[in-house]
């Protein structure tokens, strides 16, 4: 029994007639027959009552006919499900990424993306970029929105966006009093809040990096594992940082964002993803962070 006796068979019933079949089907009318008959001998049974009216299901037919559709239906959905599949259209996708991302690129890429590919379930997990590196060659996360240097020769780095760095100070902090700007070198006896190196190191390395620059070492009072914490701990009075800009958005009270008078060196957020990996469904979610990558730069 092969798939087109089953088509065969559904037009024919469809149509009530061989020949509206034939004219559905494109084939001549006497090779359809020829198929039905065969399919009836194959199943030992009459599927079909014929009369020069056109044809009518037997008791025999009814059972063949309700399976046959069963079929065909299970295997168009078959059909349209791995050729989603083939386009990145269905399936799963398990986006890690790092907090700054949450206040820039990620919503708007995740409406676009959902829009576009509404049968793929995303499973966004936050995480430092350090993890992702861990996660992704573990297997356990798809791809991941990191902050740059990513030196590891397994997951590829690709750009996506840039963004200098402003100050975050208490309200209650003399510079917050009718400031929109500071020097950095008005801080450089505060006491600082940083992300630990072990975690980002290309940010916690840039801002060493400017305040030195900017004549001062750091006084460190306090690391925290989330920019979050970060801006909690500086509404508390803990100290003063200098943080993407993009955490403008995270409005926190008590908590001031100035930008910096001297010239802000850049962060860089890009995509992490395995090297020998071609799923589609990545590939899609790219072009949406592209999509977004530029109104995301702020220099």
């Amino acid at each position: 029994m092969k798939l087109r006796h089953l088509r065969y068979f559904a037009a024919v019933v469809e149509e009530g007639s061989f020949l509206k079949a034939s004219l559905r089907l494109h084939v001549s009318q006497l090779p359809l027959s020829t198929q039905i008959g065969q399919l009836e001998d194959e199943l030992g049974a009459s599927l079909l009552t014929r009369s020069t009216r056109g044809v009518a299901l037997t008791e025999a037919g009814r059972v063949f006919y309700d399976g046959a559709v069963a079929i065909l239906a299970r295997l168009a959905q078959v059909k349209l499900a791995t050729q989603k599949a083939n386009i990145g259209e269905s399936g799963t996708l398990t986006v890690a990424f790092v907090s700054i991302v949450d206040y820039s690129i990620l919503p708007p890429a995740l409406r676009q993306f959902r829009s576009k590919c509404p049968g793929v379930d995303v499973q966004p997990h936050e995480l430092t970029t350090d993890v992702q590196i861990q996660e992704l060659l573990a297997g356990r996360i798809d791809l991941g929105l990191a902050l740059a240097p990513v030196n590891e020769d397994a997951p590829s780095f690709m750009p996506l966006y840039s963004e200098k760095l402003i100050i975050a100070i208490s309200g209650h902090h003399p510079l917050a009093r009718k400031r929109k700007s500071a020097s950095l070198r008005d801080l450089s006896q505060e006491p600082f809040l940083l992300i630990p190196r072990a975690l980002a190191p290309g940010l916690h390395d840039i801002v060493l990096a400017f305040c030195h620059d900017c004549g001062f070492v750091p006084k460190v009072a306090q690391y925290a594992k989330q920019m979050q914490t970060v801006i909690s701990l500086v509404a508390g009075g803990f100290g003063v940082a200098l943080v993407p800009k993009s955490i403008e958005n995270l409005r926190r009270a008590g908590v001031t964002y100035l930008a910096l008078r001297e010239p802000s060196p850049l962060i860089q957020v890009g995509m992490i993803r395995r090297m020998d990996d071609d799923n589609p469904i990545i590939l899609n979610f790219l072009a949406c962070a592209r999509d977004h990558a530029t109104s995301c730069t702020v220099l």
